[in-house]
């Protein structure tokens, strides 16, 4: 009976071994690769970040972001062209030339999000659903699932429905017609389905 003893507490260990390394062992970390800090591929994603910040906070009105997203989409163009032409590498000359564009990118975010341009909106059901696709863009943007030259794109939709509201006003003593409701509502929707294409294609921002 003595010999038994140790050995049912053997048993009991290591029938339990498993069980306690379950409960030590610990969680695997999900993997994500990041472009390295101060990269090429940082500073863009850095960028449209700042973007797609002051689209939401209406720091940007649509004019300011089409006119950046087309300048960083001329910039994506280049890198990608320089790429294939290098075995997917960038020279050291080409890859100063990509960070003094991404310089000057960077001081026209900052100067447009800090002038007196700002996005206005109203609280009529117009202004809320301007409101509403700037939101969008903004969050596709942020995300990649809008690629530079699609947010040019679509902001340059919604700077001329902003400028055809801002006429409309200014010609009726700041209302809308009924008929001009109707047709901004109109054009809205395009601008609406459009947003949806874009972030539902298989386009994606480069990371």
């Amino acid at each position: 009976m003595r010999r038994t003893l140790p050995i049912l507490a053997l048993a009991t260990l290591f029938a339990s071994a498993p069980l306690f390394a379950q409960q030590t062992a610990p969680a695997a970390q999900p993997t994500t690769t990041q472009p390295k800090e101060g990269s090429v591929n940082d500073r863009r994603q850095d960028q449209q970040d700042r973007i797609a910040n002051g689209v939401q906070s209406g720091q940007l009105t649509a004019g300011e972001t089409k006119n950046l997203e087309s300048h960083e989409a001329n910039v994506n163009r280049e890198i990608k062209d320089d790429r294939q032409a290098n075995g997917g590498k960038l020279t050291t000359q080409e890859r100063q030339q990509v960070n003094k564009q991404q310089n000057n990118m960077s001081k026209s975010i900052y100067d447009d999000k800090h002038n007196t341009n700002t996005a206005h909106y109203g609280n009529n059901e117009v202004g809320q659903r301007r409101e509403n696709q700037q939101d969008r863009i903004a969050q596709g943007i942020k995300s990649g699932q809008m690629t530079a030259g699609e947010a040019a794109r679509t902001e340059n939709r919604e700077q001329g429905i902003n400028q055809q509201v801002h006429a409309d006003r200014q010609a009726n003593g700041g209302k809308l017609t009924g008929q001009e409701k109707k047709q901004i509502n109109h054009e809205q929707n395009g601008a609406s389905r459009q947003i949806y294409r874009q972030k539902h294609n298989s386009k994606v921002a480069p990371k």
